[in-house]
């Protein structure tokens, strides 16, 4: 029975001495960012609470019919874009 060949694993292991740091642009968000990023979220969740629970009261609000979801969740996904610039 003929040997079979030993083959040489490489080695993947990184050298720590050969890492740079990664400097981050810019620090921690102001204040101001975090409040306006959060004033989309509840906005949108409020202004799908109100089209539901006071839909036939608001006559605008009712004229608008499917739009007041489009407006709803937009308003909620304008405040989670915001979030993956948020540090």
């Amino acid at each position: 029975m003929p040997k079979s060949k030993v083959r040489k694993k490489t080695d993947y292991t990184i050298n720590p001495a050969s890492r740079t740091p990664v400097k981050i642009k810019g620090g921690p968000s102001p204040v101001w960012y975090v409040v306006i990023m959060l004033g989309f979220m509840l906005a949108g969740l409020a202004w799908l609470l109100v089209y539901y629970l006071a839909n036939d009261k608001i006559s605008w609000m009712a004229n608008l019919n499917a739009w007041n979801f489009l407006i709803g969740f937009g308003l909620m996904v304008i405040g989670l874009v915001m979030t993956m610039r948020w540090r």
